[in-house]
């Protein structure tokens, strides 16, 4: 069950309110971002609208990088390439406990939007938090950079396993692998087999994806 300082922290993600007392760079970055921007409350409407709010997004995340040196261009040779999902390169690190991802924000309409599903994972699945190294640029694509314990499975995940932990902490299966926590404000997408592992019968939620929305008030 999620704790009320857990809850809390939600809320003022979800209502696009500076994070206080935390120094890390992702931390940062969102409430860069927050600062000038507005937190979405819809579900991948108006997509393609956005497409111009990222990109003035991005600008400012390069210019964040400049000015702080976390450009990053050094990572794992490629005989340490392990998959390309669906928004993420990822490479078995060279301390073989971690992987590194380099993700392209692709599922997001927004880099904020990225930003606050990153430290909402962080709170939520606390045994597969993100470790937001910097970013990095292939051609013209901006990638964040992160690193994740690397979790070996040794069982397939049950969905009712995986449904029946959500809804331990307030998520609604609504349709498929898709997860809704009405009053906190939040959906968690497509969480089967392959993104949820199983090790030593405890699950590790290892791909995210959570999208802010407004919270239902209880009446």
């Amino acid at each position: 069950m999620l704790s009320n300082d857990k809850r809390r922290k939600i809320e003022n993600i979800v209502a696009g309110i500076i994070i206080e007392g935390e120094s890390d760079y992702c931390t940062a970055i969102r409430n860069l971002l927050c600062a000038g921007f507005p937190t979405s409350t819809t579900v991948k409407t108006e997509f393609e609208s956005k497409a111009i709010i990222k990109e003035k997004q991005a600008i400012l995340l390069e210019n964040y990088c400049s000015e702080n040196n976390i450009w990053l261009n050094n990572f794992p040779e490629e005989e340490n390439y392990l998959t390309h999902g669906g928004e993420a390169k990822v490479y078995l690190n060279t301390d073989h406990r971690t992987v590194i991802k380099l993700n392209d924000a692709v599922y997001y309409a927004t880099w904020l939007e990225f930003f606050n599903s990153i430290i909402l994972d962080n709170l939520i699945f606390k045994n597969t938090s993100y470790n937001f190294l910097g970013f990095t640029k292939q051609g013209s694509e901006l990638y964040a950079v992160l690193k994740q314990p690397f979790i070996i499975s040794d069982a397939q995940a049950d969905l009712k396993d995986i449904k029946s932990f959500l809804t331990f902490n307030g998520f609604e299966n609504n349709r498929r692998n898709d997860y809704i926590h009405k009053e906190l404000g939040l959906i968690l997408e497509d969480m089967h087999d392959e993104n949820v592992i199983v090790n030593s019968d405890t699950l590790f939620f290892i791909d995210t994806v959570f999208y802010t929305v407004t919270p239902e008030q209880p009446t």
